[in-house]
């Protein structure tokens, strides 16, 4: 009896451990309090000048593949949606790769 008795009180503790601690104890006085309002900067739709890269058709670039820098030439460049067309040395087709991916030589 003893035994059954212990065994019911260490269960009724663990399930007490296990229940998640009600937040009725609150001890912030600002618990009310609005936070600052931020005023969210204004989003431009293209990159400005200064970090994309300015690469026309024609040019001879480096892109990363990989991880690895390779050897291309720009066949085209869509600034709208920031991707560059290059065909790379030794390749057949053409890629379509992100403007950040594109390093002028």
């Amino acid at each position: 009896m003893t035994k059954k008795l212990f065994v019911v009180l260490i269960l009724a503790l663990t399930i007490a451990a296990c229940e998640p601690a009600g937040t009725d104890n609150n001890s912030n006085g600002n618990a009310n309090a609005k936070p600052p309002a931020s005023t969210p900067a204004p989003v431009s739709p293209e990159p400005s000048a200064s970090t994309k890269a300015q690469v026309k058709a024609g040019d001879k670039v480096k892109i990363t593949i990989n991880g690895s820098a390779t050897d291309a030439t720009v066949v085209s460049v869509d600034e709208k949606s920031g991707k560059v067309t290059v065909k790379v040395e030794g390749q057949k087709e053409e890629k379509t790769v992100a403007i950040s991916d594109v390093i002028k030589n």
